[in-house]
């Protein structure tokens, strides 16, 4: 149910994230949001080329959607470099990196996505890389086996996590520049949204796009993706211009309410509420009941209810908030506390 879910940060299709490239920016004065990242990436890209020296690596890190990877084909571009990319669960062994490795010019960029998902054996194998620009490479095994001191070329590792707190100690301290994007504003995906559709050449009514970016869970791809099915709906049911009526009937067909919650938010804080009196209750409780994964919910359900304030992380599991069942038209449970049970270092 969830891999499908039309308003996921991550990408549906190989088809969706040809899409994305298309409309992604390539320059950072092209880049919407995100304004303090970009402040500093300007800086640290304009001292690199004054030093004519590669960027230190950097690591971005945040929910699905929000331009991780466009962030590194900015920086590529911006310091006028080739960028190289691949991801934490393609690279297995020490040659799948040594293969990239070996083809990197100085001041190229080598992009890894998830790296978080790096194997052990591969993480501790780049970590000269990143610190002395050398691996030790080991040919051949058992009593023929040697071991090869291999030099590269200065290079920036750019890495990209949605879960930056399994990240090993050894690997984030070893990326000089760490980056936490954000959700975006209504505003600034309104000025996303007004860029892709100039470039697919989409004619749109005063108020359309703002509609569609109040459903955007703050999230550029998914604003995107968003615009592409609206406009596939206003070509088949409509004349192919954005009209308030066709807008919210094509977000009404996909069961997105106006704060941009879809099916599978709405069940998991009914069950909230109406299995668990609104809570506390443990995730893994929480996802038993719904029958989907706790990276599932941890991932993509929770940061965006707990962005708008519709669910409370405690010691105790998760509770939802008297604005919650407002909107989902449900009783709202007060947390009852006996005072004869008190909590753990209370």
């Amino acid at each position: 149910m969830a891999i499908d879910r039309i308003i996921s940060g991550r990408p549906l299709s190989e088809a969706e994230v040809r899409f994305n490239v298309s409309l992604r920016p390539k320059y950072l004065d092209e880049c919407v949001g995100q304004c303090n990242v970009k402040e500093k990436l300007s800086i640290a890209i304009a001292a690199a080329r004054q030093r004519a020296e590669p960027l230190e690596h950097i690591l971005f890190y945040g929910p699905p959607g929000l331009g991780k990877t466009t962030l590194a084909y900015v920086v590529a571009n911006e310091m006028e470099a080739n960028i190289r990319c691949s991801s934490g669960p393609a690279l297995t062994k020490q040659g799948d990196v040594m293969g990239l490795l070996s083809n990197i010019n100085t001041g190229d960029v080598l992009f890894i996505d998830e790296v978080h998902r790096l194997s052990t054996p591969v993480e501790e194998f780049i970590y000269p890389a990143m610190e002395e620009f050398k691996v030790d490479f080991t040919v051949d095994s058992g009593l023929h086996a040697k071991t090869i001191n291999f030099p590269l070329k200065r290079f920036t590792l750019v890495g990209a996590t949605t879960r930056a707190g399994l990240l090993s100690a050894p690997l984030r301290s070893r990326f000089g520049m760490l980056y936490h994007l954000d959700f975006y504003n209504a505003e600034e995906l309104t000025a996303i949204l007004v860029r892709s559709a100039e470039l697919l050449d989409l004619k749109c009514e005063d108020g359309t796009l703002e509609l569609i970016a109040d459903r955007s869970r703050g999230t550029p791809r998914v604003a995107n993706r968003l615009l592409k099915r609206v406009r596939d709906y206003a070509q088949v049911k409509g004349k192919g211009v954005l009209s308030t009526t066709i807008v919210e009937s094509s977000l009404a067909m996909e069961q997105i309410d106006p704060l941009g919650l879809d099916e599978l938010d709405r069940a998991f804080l009914r069950a909230l509420v109406s299995v668990y009196d609104g809570g506390p209750a443990g995730i893994d409780a929480i996802a038993a009941t719904l029958g989907e994964e706790r990276d599932t919910l941890e991932d993509v359900v929770e940061p965006y209810l707990l962005q708008i304030g519709f669910l409370r992380r405690t010691n105790r599991g998760r509770e939802v908030t008297e604005k919650t069942c407002r909107h989902l038209g449900l009783k709202y449970h007060k947390n009852k506390r006996t005072g004869a049970q008190p909590e753990l270092f209370e």
